[in-house]
């Protein structure tokens, strides 16, 4: 793996956590928002990891080329999904949201599970950080020892 790899992996992965945690602060801040369902971000590996797409890449680079296969690796921000659970039932009859019968239904977002999902996406993002640190220091001495 070069060094230029190694430092779009970190960049797509610091992109991708940053997004993480974006969605949960807007999970958190609507936690009392009738109505609002949760998203739940999902991220991706960049290159097809499976086994199906490892038999093809090694199809094309064993046996036409005649080296293994190499994968990049990384991570990519997939979109996200909303929480299927609902909310609980509120009996506001006077709420411009309220049904029918005078109900609402409230955010089905966990603070807590936020909070600790918030969590892993920062602790995340500083290792990536420290990925791209690295991967820079080492770049800045290869120029130097290249002189």
């Amino acid at each position: 793996m070069s060094l230029v790899e190694a430092g779009k992996i970190g960049r797509n992965a610091l992109t991708a956590h940053a997004l993480r945690l974006d969605i949960h602060a807007k999970n958190i801040a609507n936690v009392d928002t009738p109505n609002y369902v949760r998203r739940i971000p999902i991220l991706n590996a960049a290159e097809d990891i499976s086994f199906h797409g490892l038999l093809n890449t090694m199809k094309t680079d064993v046996f036409g080329v005649g080296t293994l296969p190499y994968t990049q690796g990384g991570v990519v921000f997939g979109g996200c999904a909303e929480d299927p659970t609902l909310g609980d039932k509120i009996y506001r009859p006077g709420h411009p949201d309220a049904d029918a019968n005078g109900y609402i239904r409230a955010s089905n977002v966990n603070a807590m599970v936020d909070m600790a999902d918030a969590i892993l996406a920062q602790r995340a993002y500083e290792a990536n950080l420290a990925l791209v640190g690295i991967t820079r220091s080492m770049t800045q001495k290869a120029t130097e020892i290249g002189r």
